[in-house]
């Protein structure tokens, strides 16, 4: 879907730690020490984030400051519930709610609904080459183009489609200068959505898609590959900031290994037991982002 229309539904409270998250979704690096979150508006002109959100921000308090307000007094409440509080089915309950009135296009972020591959590639002409030839052909034509795309072998796909069935969230940690900017990754069929928290605990149940995947089965049993390419919103992720959270959905839902995948499945099923610095430690074991975070590399050195 062109938007999930993110809503809040208690998510941020399955994320809050005093000493560790700032307000709207920022978390700072472990060895960093972090003062408390503030509150009300002026925690949200804190968080190093703000300035990429502040005119939908001011829009919203110009002409909805009821829905302003109440957003913030949700915020105030959210930090008063137990850490590890998280109303997650009901978060799942609003995505496919929203889901079903969705139009073909979305109207935010020029975001395609039922983006198809036919409308990329001739299927039936590529049918008569080799798995390498369309790996080659799939590349080349996304190499001059400034968005993330891969080809997937059918058996990783088919591990990370089976478990997104199973669990179909996931949160997501994106390195920053500043820290870490939390991303939301929800599964809608094939296409896999990504928004930050910042964005759902600001416009709530309004918040568009920041980037899309989308990933295309119609060779996996024949040639034995899974095509995948992505749409964003270039005002708030560049071309390999998406390809991090990309590689991070591998990371996590295609791993081999039980203690990792375990993660996915906590926030899914069990979310009173998720400990989000537990994602920032699996990435950062990974390498994944290290270009992102000057001086990571030689930290680690």
């Amino acid at each position: 879907m062109a938007g999930p229309l993110l809503q809040a539904c208690g998510l941020g409270a399955a994320l809050r730690s005093r000493a560790a998250l700032r307000p709207l979704g920022l978390l700072a690096p472990p060895c960093r020490d972090v003062a408390g979150q503030g509150s009300g508006e002026a925690a949200l002109e804190e968080n190093p984030f703000y300035g990429k959100y502040r005119q939908k921000i001011q829009e919203l308090r110009r002409s909805s400051p009821d829905v302003f307000e109440s957003r913030l007094e949700k915020r105030s409440e959210v930090k008063k519930q137990p850490v590890g509080y998280s109303k997650q089915g009901e978060f799942i309950r609003c995505m496919e709610e929203k889901e079903q009135g969705l139009g073909t296009k979305s109207s935010k972020g020029g975001f395609t609904k039922d983006k198809t591959l036919d409308s990329i590639l001739n299927v039936e002409m590529v049918k008569e080459k080799s798995a390498e030839e369309i790996k080659q052909i799939w590349n080349q034509y996304f190499s001059a183009k400034d968005t993330v795309y891969a080809v997937i072998p059918a058996e990783k796909f088919d591990l990370i489609w089976k478990r997104a069935q199973k669990c179909p969230s996931f949160l997501y940690a994106l390195p920053r200068k500043e820290g870490y900017e939390f991303f939301v990754g929800q599964w809608s069929g094939t296409q896999l959505h990504f928004t930050s928290l910042i964005n759902i605990q600001t416009q709530g149940e309004t918040a568009p898609s920041q980037l899309v995947l989308y990933h295309y089965p119609e060779l996996q049993k024949e040639k034995g590959i899974v095509l995948m390419t992505a749409e964003m919103d270039s005002k708030f992720l560049v071309a390999h900031e998406a390809q991090c959270l990309a590689n991070q959905v591998q990371l996590f839902y295609a791993t081999d290994r039980s203690q990792t995948y375990e993660l996915v499945e906590t926030f899914n099923h069990r979310s009173n037991e998720f400990k989000y610095m537990s994602v920032i430690a699996e990435l950062e074991q990974s390498g994944l982002g290290r270009e992102l975070r000057p001086g990571q590399a030689s930290d680690k050195a």
